[in-house]
Formats: structure tokens, C-alpha cells, sequence
């Protein structure tokens, strides 16, 4: 099949050579009028920036102009209600209505009008940039041009230029002349350029611009094709974000390629020089290009959708974003979603340190179970009984798949191939007979889904020392309900029975839950591989960088599983505040484009997830790189053994070698192997990555060894000497292949660049995680009838294939995993985007008095619907007193037989009456106070705090002194309406988050239902939102028609104060935000006095020092915590 597609690609073409011929004549328009910009003076060049910004100013020109139109008619003031009377159950209201005020329709109407004439104007905006790109384009190439050919370039100075020579060095001014520099340093390397875009980075260009991926390889310049459509659509003023995978290379990029758009009058400026939540981190959104790690523009995104004054939010509305190393940010980081919380109530309480032991034993018991079984297989399989070893084999297989002895027997002739014969044989008929395999087991594995199951076997040995022996089970909720239900006890009895069996049941699901993540830690993490203890901190290792991901925790309790096994801090868990992940926030852009050198692989998930294509973008230079067949060999030792060698055979040579691996564990070792051998080498891991760029830089040097993850480095060019090229260039040995096949090309990638020499070979032995896993039955059978002695190697083409299916596999699982993630994440967007755009409207003020006003519709609506059917009146005058603070609009008749449209209208009329009285109210009572604190002390204070209470809670209302002053108290009616909207908000979706947290937890169980979790999810959340919805309406609503002022109000200065203890789930390292988790030292607060009832001598009580927990008798606890540093819990 492969090779009919591949007779049809060469004789039709294939999508990317049809990509490629589209762009073309673009292509040749660009350079046509690049030939025609050299007679232009340096300020006629510059003009042309101008010109193309006026050019769109002038096509948007009318859509601007009415929108203004339109917003003034939305501000002008409005005084409705007069007066009121109140006769007879019924309002009376007379109002007086300006000819300039809008009803609610039209403000609906006008609002819609504002949002589809925003479209209008991206659009056409889109429309003029089409029509300018080759030109622009054209304008970019030849600054470039010309910053290479001189070393300094002259023009008239303009207010940008001499505000850019106080702050840059690049920049002079002379007299009436500024001097831009081509020399310049960026992140601390002095650079001189010397660049000018070739025809591949202007296809890249375009390619970027159309909104698509572009797949340039290493070394072929997408930094400098970026520079292209950042340019172009910078134009706009409406923000480029340029994102990179951490904070080296976004600083390194905004100083590097800065200075040719400052040239040209735009700002540049990079998110991660600067404090989050500051000004100076505002002004870097406002700028025409900002640049920034993908971390940091998140949590800025969620950051701002927790601040309380519209004055802290930092980012603008998300225009257009690059993506550089796209398949990294977008699905390796996509996997995880970021993540603000803070403390949670109890959050410090587990049962981590009170199983782990039983944990131990359960998991020494399997060990030494195993090693008899794989002794007991080896012997039948010896004496010809392939039937019983088989089994054995599968057992130990089942029990514990990492075990080394059984890893290393698996590499023997004619054991892999015996191992899947009898998989194969227990898996038939949906693994009928498969509990004949792990009857005998404490544990079952399966390490394909990263799986744990306790047998029976392991229940009962962790339960021998308990008279429990249901301990570890989970009661039969449904059965047992039906059996309370039938029984013969009173109603009251039943609900008792039946709230001890929901308490039993939410007991042992803990308990379960705590023993599966120990025993996941135990049995599936592997120190120093999966993650590395660092300052007594259990720290995680991106399987695809190797770099450490700082701040990022295991959900689940599986992370606290692990600092339980290590013996450290077990961190206390934290509530999420603000939750999103990488793939929806980036799905909120206008238009979004990316660039690696590795998306051919992934360019289905793009799509789908995205909608983004990926062109695949030729090299400027023929590739020279040798890629030879992968080797195999039987096991782990002669697969290093002939990696040494090779490392050897190639730096005697001259030759640089990178030696990629695919952990901290393996790199140490072939480290430890080379140290012993006297060869000079660098490492480069999660333990030492602080030291990447460094590396990196040394690494083509000649006899230059360097042993890396295989996707260490990534954005930095390794450069060879000629004297390197001479000798064959840069070699890339692979010790292993990894999962996905675009992370080996990546690896590849790094030799080769620019036409260079080079070659890659990687080394694959079938004790490999990938072969284990996944690997071909036919290379097992092959090197078994080869009858391949110890050492010896396989190289061929079907074997090299056979490892990329394998991958292939591994990629199509874990796009399923991602794709569920998504799937899960788009529930909690959907509810996600309806909450902050309600937040948004209270923070700017736009909309919220549409925003009440509906709020005030949907709240008497809910209240008027709960009891019309049962037509209950008097449960209606109550529910309008309590809630509403009003009395009934109709008669129990009117009540009756009127249509539950006609009631809520009615409910409505008189509660939006009330509240525009009392909002005339409490003007006229906050005024006197106003004036005289502007009159006296307006110089001191900006704004005024009043303080708002409904009897129950109080709040403090924040409004400018000067407007309130101005407008008579006027203003205050808006300034509680966004007050009490963005406090109601927050505490109800924190709470809701919480919930949701619980919800995707509990219907995982929905599994052994043979029902679909996602599905119940998806219900459950609806309901879940749908009260949540009711909630924040019938409390805002419910405030403000019942809230007053105190009886003693003073006027207080705003004092502001950030969230403190907020953490993030992972903060980019070594940016200012690592201090931001500190908590800010907060003003001293009366604490009340609480009386504690004594504790009885032998009373239990529950003690921890932060890192056990212990149940005691108090007269034992009491030393300990008196003396010791324990503390009761």
C-alpha cells in the first residue's frame, strides 16, 4: 500500500509540493518588487510602514466611526423612576423617559450591531493585508538587506528613535539624525547580522501568515521567516504574540530580531522580563510584538480573569499568535492543563504515610513471588513444557513487566515470540481464562494503559492484620439499597442504613483510590526516569524534552504517592481557583500559525484539534545527512557496548557526537561508562539542564562529545567549523527509540543543517520499553531463526519500518489520551467562557446594566416557575419577600390564572422599579459623605471604599472619588453592581470548580457500569452549571435589592491587594514569577478567641509532623506535640 502511494505522489504530486506551487507566485512577486526597493532612501523605506498602516486605517474607517456612534448613544445618563405608589398589593410607577434612553431591546440590538461590525473590520483588515504581503514582505527583506551590508544605517530621527536611544544601545542620536547600529547583544551574545531571507523563509512567511504550520527543518531560519507576517500583521496595532517553549529563547528572540521592526516604529517587548500582575508586564501586551513563553501567556489569561479592577488586567483581546516549536506547546504541553490554586480546607490530610507500608509489603511479597515464578518458567521451558513455562512467563509478564531478569530472558530465543503465543491463547474470547493467570499474582499491571489492579490475593495479605477482612472492598451500592428498601424497618431506619452504607461507601473509595496511587508509584514510576528528587522535592521529567517541568504536580494524589515512596514533604493539596488548558487558550486566538521542524507526524491531531495545515517547507541546501537503518540487538548491555564503541570509533575520527537518550538514568549511565574510559564529554538532563545553552554551543566543536535528551537544545543551532565538516560532520548516535516518531527526527534534525554533513544512527534493543510494548512479532521470530549469537546485530530496512509501526501505535494512543483530555476540558471551556464573559462585562462596566436587568428577568422567572404549576401563592409571597425584598405585583386570582409569561413579566416590571428607586436612594444618602471627603480630601484619596450590607454579609464598594463627586452619587449604582457581581462570581465558581474536580473524578466509575464516563460528565456538568447559573443570579439579584448602607458609613481610601498564596501549576523557571507564590505579608487582623473542649487522656486524637500521621491516645500525642513539632490534625 505504502508503495502504490508512493507511484501515485511521484507521478501526480503530492499535498505538500501542491502547498508549495500555490506559493510560488507570491513568491516571485515578493522579489520582484524586493529588486525595486534598493533606489529607496533609508526614510523612504521606513515611509512605507506608514503607508501600509494607513492603508488599513482608511478600509476600516466607517465601521470605527459608527461603532463610536453607536457607544455614545450606550453611555448617555439615564433617569427613570420618579416616583412610586404602592396601592393594594399592585405597584403604580410613573417614569419619565428621555428621548435618549434605550429600552433593553435596543441595547441587545446595539450590542449586536458593535460585535458584528468588530467582524467587519477584521475582515476587511485581513483583506488589505492579503493585498499589501508581497510588498511588506518585500519592505522586511530589504531592511534586512541593508542592516547586513552596513554597520550603521542613517535616518531622520522621530520621536520613536530618540525614545529607543535613551533606553537601547543599537540607537544614537545626532543633531537632527538617527544612527541604528547592526551590531547589538541579545541575551547576553553580542551579534552582528548577516542575515537576508532566502526563498524558503519566505514561503514559511506565507505560510505563517495563511495561518498554517510551517515544517522548516533545523537550521533552516524560522526565526528569521517569522519575522515576515510578525511584521505584517503587527501592522494592525491589534498585537502579535510570538511564543516560545521557554523563557531563554523569548528573551533571545525579542532582542535578536527587535531592533529590524523597531526600525521600523513598532514596539517589541517580552512578557518574561517582567513581574506578573505589573504594569510594565501591561505595557509589554500593548506593544505592536510581544514575546513570551506559552506558560506565561496562560496564566496571564487566567490571572486576569481573577483581578477585581479593570486597572490589573494585562492582556488585550488575543488577535494573532506564532507558535514556534508548535508540536511541543500544542500537544506534548497540551496534555497538561495550567492550573492556579491555593489552599484548600483539611488539604495537608491523607493516608499516604498510614498504607505505605502495607504498600511495601504487598509489593516485596509480588517481588520475590516473581523471581520464583521466572526461576519455575526457565526450568519447564528448558524441559520442553512450553504450555506451563508459558503461563509462568505470562504471570511474571502480568506481575511485574520492568523486572530486569525478566527482561533479559525475553531477549533469549524463542521467549518473546512464546510470551505472545500465550498472551495471545489467554486473551481469546475476551480473556475468559485470563484469571487463571493472575489468580496467583498479589497485583495486576498493565503497562500498555498505565494500569493497577489489587487480586484477591493482594487484598487478603493486606488485610491479615486487620479483623476487616472487607477493608479493602467496596460495598455494592445498588444492591444494597435495594435490600434496605425491601427490608421490613421503618422509613427512618432506612435512611439511617442507608447513609452509613454512602459513608462506608466514600470511606473505602478514599482508601482504595490512596492504594492505588502508592502502588502506581511503587510498580510504574521510576526514579530518575519518570522523575528525580531534587532539594527534597519530587520533581518531574518531561518524557520529550528531559527537561525538569517546575511547579507541575501528578494529579490524582499520584504525585503525593510518590513523595510518600521517596520519604519526603508530602505537599499538601491545593484547590483549583483558575483551570485551562493549553489547546482551548490557544483556540481563543483569531488566528493562530506555528512552526517546528517535526509536524508531519502529528498534522492529523492538528486538524482536528485546530484546524491548522501543516506545509511541509523544503530545505534551502540539499539534505547530506546519512540516516542509516536502525540496529538491533538482543539486549540492553550489547546495544551500550556497541554504543561506547561508536562513540569512540567517531571522535578519534574529529567527528562532534550528540548522544541522544530518552532519560536521566540511561545519560548517567553511558556518562559513568565514559568517564571509566577517560573520554571528555558534556551531559545534558533534567539534573544539569540549567547549563543547555552552554552545551549546546560546545557541542559541534571538534571530538566534542555530548549525551542529551533527545530534544534537548531544541531552538539553538548546533554549528560545525570547516575543519568538523572536512571530517564528516556531526554524528547522531540514538540509544533508543522513543515513543513518538517525530520526537527521533527531532533528534536527527540536529545534524545536517544547511547542507551540511552529517549522519544519525540509532542503536534499539528488544529489552527496549517501545519493543516491550510494542515491537513487531516478526523481529522477534527473525533474529530467533537467524539464531543471532550474544552481540551480534540485525540492520535492515523491514526492521527499521517494523520499529516506526511500533510508534506508530504508541502516537495513536497518546492522541487518544490527549483527545479525551480535550474532550473533558471543552465541558468545563464551554461553562468557562459564559463565566468570564459575565466577569468581563462587570469589570469594564460595558453591558452590565443589560447584564442585571436580565439577571433580575431570569431570577423572577426561576422564582415564579418553582410554584406556578402548583399554582401555591402563598409560597410565591414568600419566595418574593425573601428573595426579592418585594411584595406580590398580583392577586392570588390574578396569581391563578394568569400565564407564568405573564406573572414573571409582571414580577419583573415591579422589581426593576424597586431597584432603580433604591438606586436613586442610595445616591442621595452617599452624596452628603462624597462631597465632603473631595472637598477636604481629594488630594489624599483617588477612590472611596462604602461599605454594602444585605444583614447577612457586607461588602466594600470601590468607585472614583472625582466621578462619584460629579455625577451626584450617580455613579455608585453601577460601581455595587460591579462590585457585588465580580465578588458573587468568584466565590460561587471556585466553589464550582471544586465540584467539577469531584465530578471527573467519580464517574471514572462509571467503567465497571459498562457505561461511558465522559457521557455521564457531560450530563452531570449541565446540571452542575445550570445551578450554578441560578445560584450567581438569585444572589447578585437578591443583594442588591436587599443591600444598604450601614448605619455608620466613613469614607475609607482604597486599599489594593493582590491574591496571595495563589500557586501556579507550572511557572516557567528563573522568570520574575517564581517569587509571586510567596505569600504577601498581609495587615494584622483581630483573630477571635476560641474555647476548645478538653481532650480526655484516652481520647484518640490524629497527630502529623508534616510528614507522618499517626492516631494516638492523647496522653501519648501530648509529649509529641508539646515537645516534638507535631501538631493535632
Amino acid at each position: 500500500m505504502a508503495s502504490l502511494i508512493n507511484i501515485i505522489s511521484k507521478i501526480f504530486g503530492n499535498k505538500y509540493d501542491k502547498d508549495i506551487r500555490k506559493i510560488k507566485p507570491i513568491i516571485e512577486e515578493i522579489n520582484e518588487i524586493f529588486s525595486q526597493l534598493s533606489s529607496l532612501s533609508n526614510d523612504e523605506l521606513r515611509d512605507k510602514t506608514h503607508l501600509f498602516k494607513k492603508q488599513i486605517n482608511d478600509a476600516i474607517k466607517e465601521e470605527k466611526e459608527e461603532i463610536r456612534e453607536l457607544k455614545s448613544k450606550e453611555n448617555k445618563p439615564t433617569n427613570l423612576i420618579k416616583e412610586e405608589d404602592v396601592v393594594a398589593d399592585e405597584i403604580q410607577t410613573e417614569t419619565e423617559r428621555p428621548e435618549t434612553e434605550l429600552t433593553h431591546q435596543e441595547k441587545e440590538t446595539l450590542y449586536e450591531r458593535i460585535d458584528e461590525l468588530e467582524k467587519i473590520i477584521l475582515e476587511k483588515t485581513n483583506n488589505v493585508l492579503e493585498k499589501i504581503l508581497p510588498e511588506a514582505f518585500a519592505v522586511m527583506k530589504e531592511t534586512a538587506r541593508r542592516f547586513s551590508e552596513k554597520e550603521t544605517i542613517e535616518v531622520l530621527a522621530s520621536e520613536n528613535d530618540r525614545e529607543l536611544a535613551a533606553n537601547k544601545d543599537f540607537v544614537s542620536i545626532n543633531k537632527e539624525k538617527a544612527i541604528y547600529n547592526t551590531k547589538w547583544n541579545a541575551a547576553g551574545i553580542d551579534i552582528i547580522w548577516d542575515m537576508v531571507h532566502y526563498d524558503v523563509q519566505l514561503i514559511g512567511g506565507v505560510v505563517l501568515h495563511q495561518g498554517k504550520i510551517a515544517e522548516m527543518q533545523t537550521g533552516e531560519g524560522k526565526t528569521l521567516s517569522a519575522t515576515l507576517p510578525i511584521y505584517l500583521n503587527a501592522l494592525t496595532g491589534l498585537g502579535v504574540h510570538l511564543v516560545t517553549v521557554n523563557n531563554y529563547l523569548a528573551k533571545r528572540d525579542a532582542e535578536w530580531m527587535g531592533p529590524l521592526f523597531q526600525f521600523h516604529g513598532l514596539s517589541v517587548d517580552c512578557i518574561d522580563n517582567h513581574q506578573p500582575n505589573s504594569e510594565e508586564r501591561r505595557k509589554a501586551y500593548l506593544a505592536d510584538i510581544t514575546y513570551g513563553t506559552n506558560n506565561e501567556f496562560g496564566f496571564d489569561y487566567l490571572r486576569d480573569n481573577m483581578v477585581k479592577r479593570a486597572n490589573d488586567l494585562v492582556q488585550r483581546k488575543l488577535h494573532y499568535s506564532i507558535v514556534d516549536e508548535v508540536d511541543s506547546v500544542l500537544i506534548d504541553d497540551a496534555r497538561t492543563p495550567l492550573i492556579i490554586s491555593g489552599p484548600t480546607p483539611q488539604g495537608d490530610k491523607h493516608q499516604y504515610n498510614e498504607y505505605k507500608n502495607k504498600i511495601d509489603k504487598l509489593v516485596s511479597a509480588q517481588r520475590k513471588f516473581i523471581t520464583t515464578v521466572i526461576a519455575d518458567a526457565k526450568k519447564l521451558i528448558n524441559e520442553g513444557d512450553e504450555k506451563k513455562g508459558g503461563l509462568n512467563l505470562l504471570r511474571a509478564f502480568r506481575g511485574l513487566p520492568r523486572n530486569k531478569a525478566l527482561i533479559k530472558y525475553l531477549s533469549e530465543e524463542g521467549v518473546k515470540a512464546l510470551l505472545q503465543k500465550t498472551e495471545n491463547y489467554y486473551m481469546q474470547d475476551q480473556s475468559k481464562e485470563m484469571h487463571i493467570v493472575d489468580e496467583e499474582l498479589f497485583f495486576v499491571i498493565d503497562e500498555k494503559v498505565n494500569s493497577i489492579e489489587l487480586t484477591e490475593k493482594g487484598i487478603e495479605l493486606m488485610t491479615s492484620s486487620t479483623e476487616d477482612k472487607k477493608f479493602f472492598i467496596l460495598p455494592d451500592v445498588g444492591g444494597e439499597i435495594a435490600l434496605i428498601d425491601n427490608s421490613k424497618d421503618s422509613e427512618n431506619e432506612k435512611t439511617i442504613a442507608k447513609d452509613l452504607l454512602l459513608r462506608d461507601f466514600a470511606i473505602k473509595s478514599e482508601r482504595i483510590h490512596t492504594i492505588n496511587q502508592l502502588l502506581k508509584a511503587y510498580t510504574l514510576f521510576e526514579k530518575d526516569v519518570e522523575y528525580v528528587v531534587m532539594d527534597n522535592k519530587v520533581k518531574i521529567v518531561d518524557e520529550q524534552t528531559g527537561r525538569i517541568m517546575e511547579g507541575r504536580r501528578y494529579s490524582d494524589g499520584l504525585h503525593q504517592a510518590i513523595e510518600a515512596k521517596e520519604n519526603v514533604k508530602i505537599e499538601a493539596a491545593t484547590q483549583t481557583y483558575a483551570t485551562v488548558t493549553l489547546q482551548n487558550y490557544f483556540r481563543m486566538y483569531n488566528k493562530i500559525s506555528g512552526m517546528t521542524g517535526t509536524a508531519e507526524t502529528e498534522a492529523g491531531e492538528f486538524w482536528e484539534i485546530y484546524k491548522l495545515d501543516v506545509v511541509a517547507i523544503p530545505t534551502n541546501k540539499p539534505i547530506q545527512r546519512n540516516d542509516e537503518n536502525d540496529l538491533v540487538y538482543k539486549t540492553n548491555r550489547e546495544k551500550y557496548n556497541a554504543v561506547i564503541e561508536e562513540i569512540t570509533e567517531l571522535s578519534n575520527q574529529g567527528r562532534p557526537v550528540l548522544v541522544g537518550t530518552t532519560s536521566v538514568e540511561i545519560s548517567e549511565l553511558l556518562s559513568t561508562i565514559l568517564r571509566r574510559r577517560k573520554i571528555k564529554h558534556n551531559v545534558l538532563n533534567a539534573k544539569m539542564h540549567q547549563k543547555e545553552a552552554d552545551v549546546v554551543a560546545n557541542a559541534g566543536k571538534k571530538s566534542a562529545v555530548t549525551i542529551a535528551t533527545n530534544m534537548a537544545g531544541r531552538g539553538t543551532d548546533i554549528k560545525l567549523s570547516e575543519e568538523v565538516k572536512q571530517a564528516g560532520g556531526l554524528a547522531i548516535i540514538g540509544t533508543e527509540r522513543h515513543d513518538s516518531r517525530r520526537v527521533d527526527r527531532q533528534l536527527r534534525g540536529r545534524s545536517g543543517r544547511q547542507g551540511d554533513p552529517g549522519s544519525s544512527q540509532f542503536y534499539v534493543s528488544l529489552e527496549d520499553k517501545l519493543m516491550r510494548l510494542f515491537g513487531s512479532e516478526r523481529i522477534a521470530k527473525v533474529m530467533d531463526r537467524m539464531g543471532l549469537e550474544e552481540g551480534e546485530v540485525i540492520q535492515a530496512s523491514m526492521v527499521s519500518k517494523s520499529i516506526e509501526r511500533a510508534q506508530k501505535k504508541v502516537e495513536e494512543n497518546n492522541f487518544g489520551v490527549r483527545k479525551r483530555l480535550l474532550e473533558y476540558d471543552d465541558v468545563m471551556n464551554q461553562q468557562r467562557e459564559v463565566i468570564y464573559k459575565k466577569r468581563r462585562y462587570a469589570l469594564h462596566g460595558e453591558r452590565i446594566s443589560l447584564e442585571i436587568a436580565n439577571m433580575i428577568y431570569d431570577t423572577c422567572e426561576s422564582v415564579v416557575e418553582e410554584v406556578h404549576e402548583l399554582k401555591d401563592y402563598d409560597k410565591f409571597k414568600i419566595n418574593l419577600i425573601r428573595l426579592l425584598s418585594v411584595q406580590s405585583p398580583v392577586s392570588e386570582s390574578e396569581f391563578k390564572e394568569s400565564s407564568l409569561e405573564e406573572v414573571t413579566e409582571r414580577v419583573f416590571k415591579q422589581c426593576y422599579a424597586s431597584y432603580q428607586l433604591k438606586s436613586k436612594e442610595i445616591a442621595k444618602q452617599t452624596y452628603p459623605v462624597i462631597k465632603d471627603v473631595f472637598e477636604k480630601q481629594s488630594a489624599t484619596y483617588e477612590n472611596i471604599v462604602i461599605p454594602f450590607t444585605d444583614g447577612i454579609k457586607t461588602l466594600q464598594v470601590v468607585t472614583n472619588l472625582k466621578e462619584a463627586n460629579d455625577t451626584k452619587g450617580e455613579n455608585i449604582a453601577e460601581s455595587i453592581e460591579k462590585s457585588v457581581t465580580l465578588a458573587i462570581i468568584d466565590d460561587v465558581w471556585k466553589e464550582h470548580l471544586r465540584e467539577m474536580d469531584e465530578l471527573k473524578q467519580s464517574v471514572q466509575n462509571a467503567v465497571y457500569e459498562q457505561k461511558d464516563p465522559l457521557l455521564i460528565y457531560k450530563f452531570e456538568s449541565f446540571n452542575l452549571f445550570k445551578s450554578l447559573i441560578d445560584k450567581i443570579n438569585k444572589e447578585i439579584v437578591s443583594f442588591l435589592l436587599k443591600s444598604g448602607l450601614p448605619k455608620q458609613t466613613s469614607a475609607q481610601e482604597e486599599k489594593h491587594q493582590l491574591q496571595s498564596n495563589l500557586q501556579t501549576s507550572r511557572p516557567e523557571e528563573n522568570t520574575p514569577q517564581q517569587n509571586t507564590n510567596k505569600p504577601q505579608q498581609a495587615q494584622q487582623k483581630t483573630q477571635p478567641v476560641s474555647v476548645e473542649k478538653e481532650t480526655g487522656r484516652n481520647e484518640k486524637v490524629t497527630i502529623t509532623n508534616g510528614t507522618e500521621t499517626r492516631e494516638l491516645k492523647w496522653k501519648k500525642a501530648k509529649p509529641l506535640v508539646e515537645n516534638e513539632g507535631w501538631r493535632r490534625v
